[in-house]
């Protein structure tokens, strides 16, 4: 008795899809990747390599759709299956890439080091809520054409939980291939077991960047799964109406989806992103919108529709701070998120339209989460018959407290969430300090971060990993790896 969340119907659905599919012959897609147009024109694509735009024939996105596969794990350190994408499975990492850090109590934030990166990636790996760990930072003591894979160079060290990560550029995309590579063994076991998911951009409306484009490639022929991030905004780079921001993300993913099943046929893709519906009065994207949760649980309609494993940013706030707007924005999407049963749920943690990162609200979202995943397991009988038994044995007395039958159900029927989440009487509350929910999650994140422990990577692992990493930095123009704490 799983409850779920509709907002399209079928016929609505197929309506999208055809358009979607008629977008993809005329107007035709922008791509600046010469690969993959020459990809496209030798299966039948008409492409005008001048104007680098592929007018792709229905008939190869509906192949590539098939060829797609409905579901795929992600591995954790130890080699054993810990995400499912796919079906209603619904799962939470924090989001990213985050290029400002909100510290405890403070109201300006600022730029991220390594330091910061490290205790964020201890955090999350502690909490039981959060299933994946992703490259939430952005670090600002290293060069930023390094950046994406120094995150992911730190999560390795810090994490055993699988990985949503992403790359900014061509060339640091294969360093981060190799990193993976040197954690699972060989490629081939990366291919097999996959650790991490990379993001992968269109830009809207309908083009692909080389970068992302060559990463949507490398991905497939490496077996190393991508999650499509298409996204419009309303009345700025998309249409103004929510259905027609479906519509456009369904034409870009599809796109996606063709270039990426044409590099290598079965890889594992992801139908997600990250539209907003864009505010008129400040200019802005608010992810807390309540329009940006209606499209993004639309396209996952669409997605699932079509048979396809689905991501969305959702469960993040536009506030500057960890305030009450940031509590009820991140509880709403988290809570639509697992009620359309997206696999995929990216942004705890994050504020100020998906660029800050605060690890009280990390820790305040895995609560949130928690009740989202027990709200999705939704009301269980748990005996036949449901109740009769038990209310005949304790009568008109009235004490179930005592049964044997409550012990038994009630740690199952009831998510307890830990200290972070007030349940107490006003007295014991006062007697604890009267802290605020910030307060409280700030104790635990300290609590969880000095309590920290993973499975140890082997030296020789580690040394790989730093070689790799400090070759890259050398590169970029450093010397030397920063401190990590």
């Amino acid at each position: 008795m799983r409850p779920d969340l509709k907002f399209l119907p079928h016929e609505t659905i197929e309506r999208i899809l055809t358009e979607a599919y008629d977008l993809l012959s005329d107007p035709g897609v922008r791509v600046h990747s010469d690969r993959a147009l020459r990809l496209l024109a030798e299966h039948g694509a008409e492409v005008d390599f001048e104007a680098q735009i592929a007018c792709i024939p229905a008939s190869l996105a509906h192949q590539a759709v098939d060829t797609a596969p409905a579901s795929f794990y992600l591995y954790d350190a130890a080699g054993q299956p810990a995400v499912h994408y796919g079906d209603d499975d619904v799962h939470f990492d924090p989001g990213s890439a985050a290029i400002e850090i909100l510290d405890y109590g403070a109201t300006q934030s600022r730029e991220p080091v390594t330091s910061d990166c490290v205790r964020f990636v201890k955090l999350a790996d502690g909490l039981d809520m959060m299933d994946a760990v992703a490259t939430s930072i952005v670090c600002a003591d290293v060069p930023q054409e390094i950046a994406d894979l120094y995150r992911l160079y730190l999560v390795l060290l810090y994490t055993d939980k699988p990985i949503v990560t992403g790359a900014f550029a061509i060339e640091t995309w294969r360093v981060m291939k190799d990193l993976l590579a040197v954690v699972a063994g060989s490629e081939e076991v990366l291919a097999e077991k996959p650790r991490a998911v990379f993001d992968v951009c269109p830009s809207p409306p309908l083009l692909w960047s080389e970068i992302t484009c060559e990463n949507l490639m490398d991905c497939a022929q490496y077996r190393i799964p991508a999650e499509l991030v298409s996204m419009p905004l309303t009345g700025a780079t998309g249409p103004a109406t929510l259905l027609g921001a479906v519509v456009q993300h369904a034409a870009e993913s599809l796109s996606g989806i063709v270039i990426h099943q044409l590099a290598n046929p079965g890889a594992p893709i992801v139908w997600g992103g990250s539209p907003a519906a864009f505010d008129m009065r400040a200019g802005t994207t608010p992810m807390g919108a309540i329009e940006t949760m209606m499209i993004d649980c639309s396209y996952a309609e669409v997605g699932k529709h079509l048979g396809l494993p689905t991501h969305a940013y959702m469960g993040m706030s536009d506030a500057k701070i960890v305030d009450t707007q940031c509590g009820f924005e991140s509880g709403i999407g988290a809570v639509l998120a697992a009620l359309a049963g997206i696999n995929m749920i990216s942004g705890p943690g994050m504020l100020d339209f998906e660029s800050c990162f605060s690890l009280e609200k990390l820790v305040i979202d895995a609560e949130i989460a928690g009740m989202a995943k027990r709200l999705v397991t939704g009301m269980v009988e748990r005996e036949t018959p449901l109740a009769l038994d038990i209310i005949r044995q304790v009568g008109h007395a009235g004490n179930f407290l005592t049964t044997p039958h409550t012990r038994r159900w009630f740690r199952e029927e009831l998510f307890f969430p830990s200290p972070v989440v007030d349940r107490d009487f006003r007295r014991n509350w006062e007697a604890q300090g009267s802290l605020d929910a910030a307060e409280r999650a700030h104790r635990r994140v300290e609590e969880t971060i000095g309590a920290h422990e993973h499975r140890e990577l082997p030296a020789k692992v580690v040394r790989e990993l730093e070689t790799i990493a400090l070759r890259a930095v050398q590169e970029a123009g450093m010397d030397h790896l920063p401190d990590r704490e």
